[in-house]
């Protein structure tokens, strides 16, 4: 924004030096000037003066960017301790439908430490080449150097989009390349696409709390960037077992080491894998208090499943909040998940519809829950899980 007088039109009327609250005009020479360095640019003074003598510029400096060089998808293939994540074979398929409707080619960007082993399962998941960055400093995540190799890759390679897990580290280090590389980047998307005509990437999340779902888009600068929670795409594997891999080399200096982990620490918590469960029973507000989940245990262990939960359920205490499922909580892909007194919030199916069979059981007939799942059964859960496991155990 700026501000400036134009003498032709000023008349020395002194009304903008009285209308400007924070004392920055005075007259010189019966002409307004303004003391841009203490300007607020609240436009009193554009408002106030009856002669159109001063003008204001509202509308920021568009940066424009030469996008035309840049092609393909690329994909962060993440991996902790020299192994691959669920999370970069995801991307890496859903990648590869997003480079089949462009026409583009698919490729991978290895980083850490001996990690060049790892481009025959990223060929496996669609990937047409690989790029990898490796180094002995590179073995556990550290912010600086990962985000050097990213904008290297990118400078060098000129990719139109490039995806990244939603995942502590993917969070980190897609933010700080979208600030280096000076692009945009949507954060922790549930669904892509592309319009194929305009070479747009289409990133939809959730958004206001989760009670809407916004697609944005980047249409002025490249790379577009995103984070896609783990567990919302398919893992597809292709024939592919081959392909060109290359080597990217960086500079890791001492000040690109000021933050080094010296040790990684798992914590330890009840044995729930959420995100690899086959069958998920959830309980929602509908199970009353903490004591009842035992009828949602009862069922998850007839079922050989995993325990569940809906935000409500753990804001009210009744179960701990590694239980929780949905855009607060983990994103799941379960074989079969049974919604059990819950209502079908937004937020809560960002987190399991992508499940291959949703069973529903609430009382309430018109509960959002029903709207997705395949099975529903309207019945008081206390009276339907027990003959349900019932008919399990016979």
């Amino acid at each position: 924004m700026s501000i400036r007088i134009i003498s032709e039109k000023c008349k020395g009327c002194t009304l903008c030096v009285k209308s400007c609250p924070f004392g920055c005009i005075t007259m010189i020479d019966k002409l307004a000037v303004i003391n841009i360095e203490e300007c607020r640019l609240c436009g009193a003074c554009v408002t106030s003066c009856k002669f159109e003598a001063i003008e204001m510029d509202v509308k920021p400096k568009k940066v424009t960017q030469d996008i035309s060089g840049y092609k393909g998808i690329a994909v962060y293939a993440e991996s902790r301790e020299n192994v691959l994540q669920d999370v970069g074979k995801e991307l890496l398929s859903e990648g590869r439908k997003l480079a089949d409707k462009l026409g583009v080619e698919l490729e991978a960007l290895l980083i850490g430490d001996n990690v060049k082993d790892l481009s025959k399962e990223c060929f496996k998941y669609g990937a047409d080449s690989v790029c990898f960055v490796q180094d002995a400093e590179l073995q556990k995540y550290s912010c600086e150097p990962y985000t050097k190799a990213v904008v290297k890759y990118v400078n060098e390679n000129l990719p139109e989009a490039m995806l990244f897990g939603a995942s502590t580290i993917g969070r980190d280090l897609a933010a700080r390349a979208a600030i280096r590389l000076k692009t945009g980047l949507t954060a922790d998307c549930t669904e892509l696409d592309v319009d194929t005509e305009k070479r747009l990437l289409l990133q939809t999340r959730p958004a206001f709390g989760g009670n809407i779902m916004a697609t944005i888009i980047c249409p002025d600068h490249r790379p577009q960037l995103s984070t896609v929670r783990p567990h919302v795409m398919k893992m597809v594997e292709t024939n592919k077992s081959e392909g060109p891999v290359k080597e990217i080399k960086i500079d890791i200096e001492a000040k690109d080491l000021r933050l080094v982990v010296k040790e990684i620490i798992k914590e330890t918590k009840e044995n729930v894998n959420l995100s690899g469960a086959d069958i998920i029973v959830a309980g929602g507000r509908g199970v009353q208090n903490a004591e009842n989940f035992s009828v949602i245990r009862d069922l998850a262990e007839a079922l050989d499943g995993v325990v569940g939960a809906s935000r409500a359920a753990v804001d009210s205490d009744w179960i701990p909040h590694y239980h929780q499922v949905g855009q607060t909580g983990k994103t799941v892909q379960a074989k079969i998940y049974f919604a059990c007194g819950i209502s079908g919030a937004i937020q809560h199916l960002a987190g399991m519809q992508s499940s291959d069979m949703i069973i529903a059981i609430n009382k309430d007939a018109d509960a959002p829950i029903f709207k997705v799942a395949d099975y529903g059964i309207v019945g008081d859960l206390f009276e339907v899980i027990p003959q349900i496991i019932k008919e399990l155990k016979k």
